[in-house]
């Protein structure tokens, strides 16, 4: 077996294993910090009629510059409007003499007189973003400074990008050094000993790094998106102490019995070593679903997901055995009293026998009880409202966000439009043209857009692109402006611009943009189900040779990942909760979340899974029959088992602490599913659901079974049967 022969000669060259890991991490630290991260950007995540109008104002080369607003309200009280007008003027003074800033409009006094806006268009393409951004926001800040008593505020798409991108920075440390004092305890009460619960972090914090240097590599191809370092820390921090644990606990385990390190350690390899290899391709079939959205977010945060699974699964089967091999007993020092003895003590668990019991015994009657609770939980998963990504998922905590929120209620029309791409033929230029004036002409006599402001019509230089940004009379995420957008698409444009042969139309804008990306993924959900379903049945069937093994392993995590969905219906669609995570209820959950729970949850359960089913297995080929090695595999697993769920309902959690409601969600939908998972599911129903299966769960096809291999025969017998030869 390759885990064995890799960990003997681990075993065997302790210091050459471990310096290879660490020039390997080392490595993939360092191209990674000198090649840099390439982000995703707006190009990169457009599809369909987004993506076509994208098209349209890039081959038509229209300039594009990027806007940012300066706010002018009072600190309380009315708003002073020749003091604000002067200080606007003030404003336009000193951003017309920045070389970064482009044309900067007039001052604009809000409908209802609370504000005063300034637009200004920055320039200079050739520097990084935050080099444009800076002078601009120094600016704003002197005259912030130099008038006190008003507030003076920047508010723009770049700005914006830059205090989030802080924010979710902020978030990620936050994260990284909550989760490792977290596993740390929950490691010693596994193990009782400190040398023994800083291997599995080390090693999961070695395989993070690592995969986050491959993935700032990987971004020079597929761009990462912000949730990616997330994704990665969260993914690496569960799979790297789960394995390092399963390997650990298998070694002391072996050792308990009287064999010799060495022996340990390759028998943990045949065993724990295998099931992690396993464990990992299920985790990356899983993860390699999300490429079927074929969305630039899913696929750069299934890119870093992988890596850090791969670089986990490399370092349980070959750094691992030559640190267990170098200390020896050592692993076991220094001890922590109390816990030492609680975790060292022999035994069956009492405590697991007896919940055991009742799915042994009457496995019929505990199977469709646990069954019908669960689906229950999962219920409320059929009212699921899906919203997609937007301002109101950002926390009001940030300052800017709170800014965006002035602009916004002084001017609620701001940001609100349909931008409109048409392409004409060229040898119909002149018909597209008097097309567009019609579809202006509709436009502005139709009640779901706003009189109060014109259509901005610009056309390319060689006059065969028009673009249209037509105002909508509420704001961009309403029932009134989808229902604008609709009539756009299947109406308005059909109807002028659609009766021109070979013109090309499109919406974009930030209503087509929700709505596109939420059709996106109720379309992808289905097919990244099945594919992920049909790939883990193969990898499942293949590995244990038990085609019901593999669909049952398939139908509890199902059952978990319903339940998983209910409670965040449950949890967010309503405001019960929002005191206790620090939320406000959109009414719905963030669009990309079921798709990326479902692929997370499947992958992280098989951790567990094909642990606990390898120890069934085992049991049941040393002769147990089928109930007595359910029992057998299963307390024997059961602290593991419960360490790994504690480690991965400990990281989850601390997600569902962050700022965004993105990462609540996700946060309370892993913890509690994992929870599920490690709980009702593995422990009640499997052996229930193998107890009614009996003897069937081991069931082999004739295609999978072994073939017989003939009897050798001797010499004499090959010489008398063949006296040619």
């Amino acid at each position: 077996m390759a885990t064995v022969r890799i960990a003997r000669w681990s075993a065997e060259h302790p210091w050459r294993a471990i310096t290879a890991w660490l020039v390997f991490v080392a490595v993939c630290i360092g191209v990674g910090n000198i090649v840099g991260t390439k982000t995703t950007d707006f190009d990169d995540n457009a599809k369909g009629e987004l993506a076509v109008y994208q098209k349209m104002v890039d081959d038509a080369g229209f300039n594009r510059p990027s806007s940012e607003n300066v706010l002018i309200t009072a600190r309380s009280g009315a708003l002073d409007q020749a003091a604000a007008t002067k200080v606007a003027d003030e404003v336009r003074a000193k951003m017309s003499g920045l070389k970064e800033v482009g044309d900067v409009s007039e001052a604009l006094p809000a409908p209802n007189g609370t504000a005063v806006l300034v637009s200004v268009d920055i320039a200079g393409e050739s520097k990084t973003a935050d080099e444009r951004l800076q002078p601009l926001l120094d600016a704003t800040a002197s005259v912030q400074a130099a008038h006190p008593d008003l507030l003076v505020e920047q508010v723009g798409g770049e700005s914006l990008n830059k205090a989030l991108s802080t924010a979710l920075g902020d978030d990620f440390t936050k994260a990284e050094l909550i989760s490792i004092p977290v596993t740390l305890v929950i490691m010693l009460i596994a193990f009782g000993a400190v040398i023994a619960a800083g291997i599995p972090v080390l090693l999961a914090l070695s395989a993070v790094a690592a995969a986050m240097g491959l993935s700032a590599l990987a971004s020079q191809l597929v761009p990462a998106s912000d949730n990616t370092s997330s994704m990665i820390l969260l993914i690496g921090m569960a799979v790297g102490v789960d394995y390092s644990l399963f390997y650990v606990r298998r070694e002391r385990e072996e050792r308990a019995k009287g064999r010799t390190h060495l022996d340990a350690v390759e028998m943990a390899a045949a065993t724990s070593g295998h099931a992690i290899v396993v464990s990992g391709f299920a985790v990356v079939v899983a993860m390699a679903g999300m490429f079927v959205a074929n969305d630039a977010i899913f696929t750069s945060m299934a890119i870093g997901s992988i890596l850090v699974v791969l670089a986990a699964v490399i370092g349980s089967i070959t750094v691992l055995p030559a640190m267990l091999a170098k200390l020896g007993r050592w692993i076991d020092k220094p001890r922590v009293p109390f816990v030492w003895r609680l975790s060292a003590r022999g035994g069956e668990p009492r405590v697991w026998k007896a919940i055991l019991r009742p799915s042994l015994r009457r496995p019929a009657i505990t199977l469709t009880v646990a069954g019908l609770a669960l689906v229950a939980l999962a219920l409320p998963a059929l009212s699921m409202k899906l919203n997609s990504p937007s301002d109101a998922d950002l926390p009001r905590s940030i300052p800017i966000m709170q800014s965006y929120d002035r602009m916004t209620a002084a001017f609620p029309s701001t940001g609100a439009t349909h931008a409109v791409g048409v392409r004409a033929p060229a040898d119909k230029v002149a018909q597209t043209e008097a097309a567009v004036t019609a579809l202006t002409e509709r436009i502005k006599a139709d009640a779901g857009f706003a009189h109060d402001r014109d259509i901005e019509v610009t056309r390319s230089s060689d006059g065969r692109v028009f673009l249209l940004n037509a105002p909508i009379s509420s704001s961009a995420a309403s029932p009134e402006a989808d229902n604008s957008l609709n009539w756009l698409r299947t109406v308005a444009l059909p109807q002028t611009v659609g009766a021109v042969s070979g013109a090309e139309f499109a919406v974009s804008g930030q209503t087509a943009g929700e709505n596109d990306f939420v059709d996106s993924m109720n379309e992808s959900l289905p097919w990244v189900i099945a594919i992920v379903l049909l790939l883990t049945f193969i990898i499942m069937t293949w590995t244990f040779r038990a085609p019901i093994i593999a669909l049952s392993s398939i139908a509890l995590n199902m059952l978990s990942a319903g339940a998983a969905y209910g409670v965040l219906v449950l949890v967010f669609q309503n405001t019960w909760a929002e005191g206790l995570l620090g939320f406000t209820s959109t009414g719905g959950i963030v669009a990309w979340l079921p798709l990326m729970l479902f692929v997370v949850l499947f992958g992280l359960s098989m951790d567990y899974h094909v642990f606990v089913v390898s120890r069934i297995r085992e049991a049941r080929e040393s002769g147990l029959d089928t109930r007595a090695a359910i029992a057998k595999g299963i307390t024997s697993s059961a602290g593991v088992v419960t360490s790994a769920a504690a480690v991965m309902v400990g990281v989850f959690s601390i997600f569902a602490t962050l700022s965004t409601i993105d990462m609540k969600q996700m946060g309370v939908g892993l913890a509690t599913a994992i929870l599920l998972d490690a709980t009702l599911i593995r422990a009640v129903v499997l052996p229930a659901m193998m107890g009614v299966l009996g003897e069937r769960n081991w069931w082999v096809p004739r295609v999978l079974r072994p073939r017989r291999v003939p009897a050798p025969v001797d010499a004499e017998q090959t010489r008398q049967l063949d006296p040619v030869g």
